[in-house]
This record gives C-alpha cells, sequence and structure tokens, in this order.
C-alpha cells in the first residue's frame, strides 16, 4: 500500500537502432590463468597476455642466475674436492709435480665458503625472478581488463602566480567525463 515504487521500470518503450552490448571486457579468471601458466614455464603469462617482448626478458634473466648457479657450484665441487684430497694426504689439481702448491689450505677453504655463498645467492637471485615473473603476469592481466579510454587523462601543468613572479608553482589537474 505505501510501498516504493520502482523508478526502473520503464514501459511502451521503443529502441530505434541497434543496441550495442559489449560482453566479455572482463575476464575474472584471466589473472589468474596468467600466473598459472607462468608458474608452469616462465614467460608463458606474458605470452598468454599477449605482451610477447615480455618473454625473451623473463628467459635471459632467468638464465642469469642459472648460469652463475652453475658455474659457482662446479668450482665450489673442484675446490672442495681439492680439500679433501689435501686432507687425506693425497695430490690434488693445485699441487705442481714439483710439490710446490699453488694454493695453500687455507685459501681453498675461503674459496670454498665464497663459492658457497655465490652459488646460493644465485639460486637465491633466480627464485625470486621466477616469482617476480608470475606477480607480473597476474598483474598485468588484471590491468589489461581496466577502462583505459581517452576520456581519462592526467596532466601535469605549471600554474603561474600573477602576484609572485619569483619561481612557477606545479600543480596537478585530474579530467573525466561521463
Amino acid at each position: 500500500m505505501y510501498s516504493q515504487k520502482d523508478s526502473t521500470e520503464v514501459k511502451n518503450v521503443k529502441v530505434e537502432g541497434k543496441l550495442f552490448v559489449q560482453e566479455g571486457i572482463y575476464k575474472p579468471l584471466a589473472p589468474a590463468k596468467a600466473a598459472f601458466y607462468s608458474a608452469i614455464f616462465p614467460g608463458l603469462g606474458q605470452i598468454y597476455n599477449k605482451k610477447y617482448w615480455k618473454a625473451p626478458i623473463v628467459w635471459a634473466s632467468l638464465a642469469v642466475p642459472i648460469y652463475y648457479y652453475q658455474t659457482n657450484n662446479s668450482d665450489y665441487k673442484r675446490y672442495r674436492t681439492a680439500f679433501k684430497l689435501r686432507e687425506a694426504g693425497l695430490r690434488d689439481e693445485f699441487i705442481l709435480d714439483d710439490g710446490s702448491t699453488l694454493v695453500s689450505d687455507e685459501t681453498l677453504e675461503r674459496a670454498q665458503e665464497q663459492l658457497r655463498e655465490n652459488r646460493d645467492l644465485s639460486l637465491l637471485s633466480g627464485v625470486i625472478i621466477y616469482i617476480l615473473q608470475i606477480v607480473e603476469a597476474s598483474v598485468n592481466a588484471h590491468l589489461l581488463q581496466f577502462n583505459t579510454d581517452d576520456n581519462l587523462s592526467l596532466k601535469p601543468t605549471f600554474i603561474m602566480d600573477p602576484m609572485q613572479f619569483d619561481a612557477p608553482k606545479v600543480g596537478l589537474t585530474f579530467k573525466y567525463k561521463f
């Protein structure tokens, strides 16, 4: 009896021309798919987002720590083997034929420690880059779904103060249209 009337209820309205309804802009699973693809194979999430130029950057950024990890690990094993052989009283690769040593025992120990630390840092940086590329693919998939219409603009402007001429003041103008 005293209820409100529905203001969206419209009767006897004719629509002339074609009504354009754009569907499928927002895909809620797109960021999850991009992250999943990047987790399975690095760079695949960037390809899924159609940012093909980012995939070689991901591959190169992951190749560097992998290369350094392998190099440091092989050198670490070399120095570790030499140290163990020297501790057992056997000949290692750093002992010359005349019996003189190229590398002292103390240097072998320090080299092992430094190479192990470098190997571990290479592994850590590789894991961080791997995680960051997953996050980047997910965030990029989120951002691709936002409206980037030309009506949205941000322009820094200089506002001159007519009273004081010593320095321009920096201002910010936001314009939006509906």
